[in-house]
Parts: structure tokens; sequence; C-alpha cells
């Protein structure tokens, strides 16, 4: 009876995820596209607030790690809109809701999401924890070369010049650090919603491309 609950709840969730996605796809490519971009924020803190539902296993471990994952991705990238390092010269736009010193909040809160999504798609191999990390990195970076072109385009950051190589670099291995510690204190879940998500998020923005 819990498993059955468990697959609903699991079939629900993952219907909101690709209802908002899929409005918000067609929002994007319509005449109200700026009215969309307004609504960014939101569409990430619902895609967070669902994976938190979706999530079997909550405990104050997990909840302090994954405050850490956000206070490591905001303070990444205070220092990549301030000095230029780790990501290149760039600076936010103002479609992505409220910022703390350049950064806008749910910044942090994608580092995050986009923890939980690739490691739960690694979660399901039985390989060595330090290759389930390393792939995991390898996904995260690989779903950001995807997000790069269509955050420029709606203006969510900008570049000063070409993307520089070492963004996805810095990218790889400070995701490979959060995705070590991760596995490590055992957080990651086989988790379909989370494994859902990244394949919604990776099919949204190929759309968009």
């Amino acid at each position: 009876m819990i498993q059955q609950l468990q697959q609903y709840k699991t079939i629900l969730l993952l219907g909101i995820l690709i209802i908002f996605h899929t409005v918000g796809l067609i929002g994007l490519q319509s005449d109200m596209r700026q009215d969309f971009l307004q609504l960014s924020f939101l569409n990430l803190s619902l895609a967070f607030i669902v994976l938190l539902v979706g999530r079997e296993k909550h405990s104050l471990r997990f909840y302090l790690y994954a405050f850490f994952i956000v206070l490591t991705g905001m303070t990444a990238e205070w220092i990549g809109v301030h000095t230029g390092q780790l990501f290149g010269n760039y600076s936010y736009g103002e479609n992505l809701g409220i910022k703390i010193w350049g950064v806008p909040i749910i910044i942090g809160i994608n580092w995050l999401i986009l923890t939980m999504g690739s490691t739960s798609i690694l979660a399901f191999t039985k390989w060595p924890l330090v290759v389930k990390a390393m792939a995991s990195a390898v996904l995260m970076t690989a779903l950001d070369l995807l997000i790069e072109p269509v955050a420029i385009a709606n203006e969510y950051w900008m570049w000063e010049g070409d993307i520089p190589s070492f963004n996805y670099l810095s990218w790889f291995f400070i995701s490979l650090v959060l995705h070590l510690g991760y596995f490590a204190l055992g957080l990651a879940e086989k988790n379909k919603v989370a494994v859902g998500l990244f394949f919604i998020l990776s099919l949204f923005f190929i759309c968009l491309l």
C-alpha cells in the first residue's frame, strides 16, 4: 500500500513538472515571452519544492548539506561575478529574481536542484563512489552547456566577450567536490522525481536552443 502511494506521488509530481515546463516552453516562444521570463524564479522555486516533496528520506544531515551546496554555489557565483575568476567575466540580468550582492538567490538553489538530479541518475548504478561522482559532475556540466546559450538569449546572465573554456572546467570541479560529499554522506537516492526533472530540464533547454 505504501509503495503504491509512493508511485502515485511520483506520477503526480512528475506531471506537475511536465505541465509547468510545457507551459513555460510555450510561453517563452509566444508574444508573452517577457512576461514568462519574469516567472523564471517561480518555475525554479516550484521545481525545488517538488524535489523536496518527492524525496523519500529527510534528515538533518541532508538539509545541512543541502544548505552547504546552496552556500557553495552562491559563493562561487559571487566570486565569478565580482572577480571574473572561476567562470569568467559575466553579470546577471533581472529575470531571475531577487539578488544578493549581484547573484540571484535562485542560482544557489539551482546548484542544489542540479546536484540532486544528476546524483539520482547515478544512484541507480553500482559504480564506485568516485566514478559516480565524476559521472554525475559530467552530466551537470553537460546540462550547463545546454543552458548557456538559452540563458544568454533570455538575459538571465550576460558575458563580456566569449564564454571561456575554464567556465566549464570550474563547473565540473566544483560540482565534483559537491557530488563526492553527497555520495559519501549517503544522500543520493534512486529518486524518479529528481531523475525526471533532470531530463525535463535537458529537454526544455534543447527545445529553446
